[in-house]
């Protein structure tokens, strides 16, 4: 079974999650734009992946994987402390790599990959 949940950044070409089997597959997530601090976006990412997958019954405890883009190499320790705060019962696996973004102002964006059994 595949499961294309609507977009969540308004754009019809991009599903905000595809439930696959038992794996949920995120697309990319921003947030907090409004503020130029790679600590709050990295909150409002989060934040905005946890209402993803709560459309689809997972929360972010069943996160195996993640993308953590930034576009500053010097706010990486910053931001990655970001996650002991959403992963008290551990974190899933990371890569972290450093890129520019369409939006001067988004510090990061996240993807990543769930795995929630079909009960």
């Amino acid at each position: 079974m595949i499961k294309k949940m609507p977009t969540h950044c308004g754009d019809d070409t991009c599903s905000s999650c595809v439930v696959a089997g038992d794996y949920i597959f995120l697309a990319h997530h921003a947030g907090g734009q409004d503020v130029y601090d790679i600590v709050h976006q990295t909150h409002a990412v989060l934040e905005n992946m946890a209402e993803t997958l709560a459309t689809v019954g997972a929360t972010l405890d069943d996160l195996v994987q993640i993308n953590f883009y930034i576009k500053n190499a010097d706010d990486f320790r910053k931001g990655a402390d970001v996650f002991r705060e959403y992963f008290k019962n551990g974190a899933p696996a990371r890569m972290t790599v450093v890129t520019e973004f369409v939006n001067d102002r988004c510090l990061c964006q996240m993807d990543g990959i769930a795995y929630k059994p079909i009960i």
